[in-house]
């Protein structure tokens, strides 16, 4: 069955009701990239003339410039052409996730309209770059996957809306909020862990480091700009309990308080020049060609009833994760690495080796 995917598009009209193809898009996208308008307009699938068009079009639509053409050095976006540019990549990283999980929502109705319908795995899950390679991956069954906080997650298992919850925690910390929290919502009894992946969290910095940021200690400096995640996602809990680690207080930060929703949007944010550093996972930093710097290492987990072991799309979720093709794709993403990924455990053995390792 064809499965549905939704992406954002941009619409330019001015006053008059004039229109614009957002086309341009990757023109900009190649320019920036190769610094040359042949190898921009051949990646983009236009003519050398073609591109030429949409440029002064889009030129004469704002009344100014997206692209400068320097003799003997090629092309280069002017600031407008930047800021449309990176407009169009934070728009992407930040919507992303919801237009995901709507899209989730839409296949699993259109799945239900045929005869012979697959088990359905309803999950619901932090959002992760591992997690959101899953949907592609998925055969004999329907994934219904809807990104929320960890928290959300763990709350839509316990009060039955989901049968499979997608939530992080520190691979050391024992102790605070955040594993006090867990381990209100984790029922040992009930609950069973399966293992997926560990990944690696830290400071995405501007390309080159150009602030010579060094650790968390330099996120006070009244020169280093900072964007947060939001509140209530476990990265920012995450970083919460790095700063109380090391004494710092998150109001001495420039810019802490403000928030995007992924990693890639933080990723992007910097990668627009609109922040110098932010936490995240290195798969993002590395998406945007930023530089990173490690800090710590979380257990992504899978947590579903015992019961629903047994159920067959729990069944076949297992076998996808323990295959060699998804297993595959996720040691290609910077950062990340299988960890016992399949091996189902209980809530006392996740935590005592937490505390012994």
């Amino acid at each position: 069955m064809k499965r549905i995917k939704i992406e954002p598009a941009w619409s330019f009209t001015d006053e008059a009701g004039n229109r614009l193809d957002p086309q341009l898009f990757g023109l900009l996208q190649g320019i920036h990239r190769s610094g040359k308008l042949t190898e921009a307009a051949a990646e983009a699938g236009i003519s050398y003339r073609h591109a030429w068009n949409l440029l002064n079009k889009w030129a004469e639509f704002f009344g100014v410039t997206l692209v400068e053409m320097q003799k003997g050095r090629g092309a280069r976006l002017t600031p407008l052409g930047d800021k449309l540019l990176w407009a169009r990549q934070r728009v992407a990283a930040r919507l992303g996730p919801q237009l995901e999980s709507l899209g989730s929502e839409l296949n699993l109705e259109l799945q239900q309209l045929f005869e012979g319908v697959e088990p359905v795995l309803r999950m619901h899950a932090s959002h992760g770059y591992a997690v959101a390679l899953l949907p592609r991956f998925a055969s004999d069954f329907q994934l219904d996957l809807q990104y929320c906080s960890p928290a959300e997650a763990l709350a839509a298992l316990n009060r039955g809306a989901c049968d499979v919850a997608g939530y992080h925690m520190p691979t050391s910390a024992t102790q605070g909020p955040l594993m006090q929290g867990y381990r209100r919502q984790l029922r040992p009894r009930s609950h069973c862990i399966i293992r997926f992946i560990t990944r690696c969290q830290g400071l995405m910095l501007a390309p080159g480091n150009p602030k010579g940021v060094a650790g968390l200690a330099d996120l006070v400096r009244g020169d280093v700009r900072f964007i947060n995640r939001q509140q209530a996602s476990g990265t920012r809990a995450l970083l919460d309990i790095l700063l109380r680690e090391v004494g710092l207080s998150a109001q001495r930060i420039r810019g802490f308080e403000l928030e995007e929703y992924t990693h890639s949007a933080v990723a992007a944010y910097i990668a627009a020049g609109m922040a110098d550093v932010g936490f995240g996972v290195e798969a993002a930093a590395r998406q945007f060609g930023l530089d990173f710097l490690p800090l710590a290492s979380e257990h992504y987990l899978l947590l579903c009833q015992r019961s629903s072991l047994a159920d067959p799309s729990v069944v076949r979720l297992l076998e996808m994760i323990r295959s060699a093709p998804f297993q595959q794709a996720v040691r290609e993403l910077p950062g990340y690495s299988l960890d016992r990924c399949g091996e189902v455990c209980s809530v006392d053995e996740l935590f005592d080796e937490s505390r012994h390792g």
